[in-house]
């Protein structure tokens, strides 16, 4: 009777089953040992010898880079296997051109990550694999040269007889690229992703490496058409209903908070984002977003200007010796990059995203990225050495062991830094504002170049 008791009681204190929530699991974690249970296998047809093989499928993500799913085939019959990589995030709002020189042999095992619309050039032999010819892949320098030479390699035995010529001019090709894995001349790699996608190793980070430069720019409309992004046909644009000049004013939207779904950009799970537009004195308007999400617990918030583009660039160059340097109000917009000069630590405007925050906000951004997105158990132990040495000197500097200059460079002109002088329009002594005429690599990043202001109704 006790017992069936203790049973009622327990039943009684129990939550019903569905008012238990079980919070799903995010679709792409982080890469580590324990994913191994996660791997999804289905059997699909061998294309060597059309027998059933299996296909390993593995959601994951890549510190330093974004989501991607990779595959791993294996014929059990005729021991064919293949791998590949798909990049499973968004389309990236630019393309990105990366461009390396090889030194020395060390280089050729930097990691490389290529998507399926990235082009790979070598000029100093004439190489270049043209977009969408091969299959995404994570791999390295000499990964990629090994792949081309095992491609070339295919059916020369064959080609030697019914075409000597050309197998002999093949032959001299791959004996090119063997030569140049020697690396007794230093080459360059250009590796350009439409989909801005792609990725090369900086083994130096945090700090800049010297023989790896990074840029990114506008697609055109072929581009876009290839990634199957269509603009809107003009017959289509009555669809879009304007809206009067004054049935929206301006004033009703400081005091509104606009909600619009999104997909979380940890685990891609539905979500909402919060919107605001909001004034910041003596500065401008800009839009605060924010994300909160359900499934994984991941929040995010972002800052964008609220207005264009301003005449020239800001830099702001923040010394940072105390308690009050560190509350400094800072607005960092999305172009804006940032650099330490005192730590060799260069961030680029697309690493950390438009945020309002303080300058110890914006440190311990900086930090908590490179200390959560490095190659931890890939990386051999030297480099980790050298990751962890340089995360204990930021350390320092957050302790205000070491006094640094935070350097904030925008050249869209849309970043704010607090100045805690009596008048705040005018900088404090630890504060420099520098205002400078953007270069011709600053209006094409911004995309001012090809941008047509006079004169444009008549061409349309």
């Amino acid at each position: 009777m006790s017992t069936v008791s203790a049973a009622s009681g327990s039943n009684a204190s129990s939550p019903p089953e569905s008012d238990v929530t079980v919070r799903p699991e995010p679709i792409f974690r982080e890469i580590n040992a324990e994913q191994a249970e996660e791997v999804v296998e289905i059997e699909s047809a061998c294309m060597n010898c059309f027998e059933t093989g299996v296909t390993r499928l593995l959601p994951t993500k890549i510190p330093f880079f974004r989501e991607v799913v990779l595959m791993s085939f294996k014929c059990d019959h005729c021991g064919h296997v293949n791998n590949e990589m798909q990049s499973a995030s968004e389309i990236q709002k630019s393309g990105i051109r990366i461009e390396l020189h090889v030194q020395s042999v060390a280089d050729l095992n930097r990691r490389v990550v290529r998507s399926d619309n990235s082009s790979v050039t070598i000029p100093e032999v004439e190489l270049e694999i043209p977009v969408q010819s091969q299959k995404g892949e994570v791999t390295t320098v000499e990964g990629i040269i090994e792949r081309t030479i095992a491609g070339l390699s295919q059916d020369q035995d064959k080609r030697r007889i019914d075409h000597p010529e050309a197998a002999a001019s093949i032959d001299a090709y791959i004996e090119r690229l063997h030569r140049l894995k020697e690396v007794n001349t230093p080459f360059r790699l250009l590796l350009e992703d439409i989909s801005g996608n792609s990725f090369v190793e900086n083994p130096l980070a945090p700090a800049a490496d010297p023989q790896l430069k990074t840029s990114h720019f506008t697609r055109n409309q072929q581009q876009n058409e290839q990634l199957g992004l269509y603009e809107q046909n003009h017959e289509e644009q009555h669809l879009l209903k304007p809206i009067a000049e004054d049935a929206w004013p301006i004033e009703n939207l400081h005091g509104e908070v606009l909600q619009f779904p999104t997909n979380c950009p940890n685990c891609q799970a539905p979500c909402e984002t919060n919107m605001k537009l909001t004034n910041i004195p003596h500065f401008k308007e800009v839009v605060i977003m924010a994300t909160v999400c359900g499934s994984c617990g991941h929040k995010t918030n972002e800052v964008k200007s609220g207005g264009g583009v301003e005449a020239q660039g800001v830099r702001f160059r923040v010394q940072i010796a105390s308690k009050e340097d560190l509350t400094r109000d800072v607005l960092k917009s999305e172009t804006c990059s940032l650099s330490i000069p005192e730590l060799d630590l260069e961030v680029g405007p697309h690493a950390l995203c438009g945020r309002f925050t303080t300058v110890e906000g914006l440190l311990l951004a900086m930090r908590d990225q490179l200390d959560g997105t490095f190659f931890h158990d890939s990386a051999d132990e030297t480099t980790k050495q050298q990751m962890q040495r340089f995360l204990d000197t930021f350390d320092d500097v957050m302790n205000l062991k070491r006094i640094i200059t935070l350097v904030l460079e925008d050249p869209a002109g849309n970043t704010y830094v607090q100045s805690l002088s009596d008048d705040d329009a005018e900088p404090d002594e630890k504060l420099v504002v520098e205002r400078y005429d953007r270069s011709f690599e600053d209006n094409e990043e911004l995309g001012l170049n090809d941008m047509k202001t006079e004169g444009y109704e008549q061409e349309a």
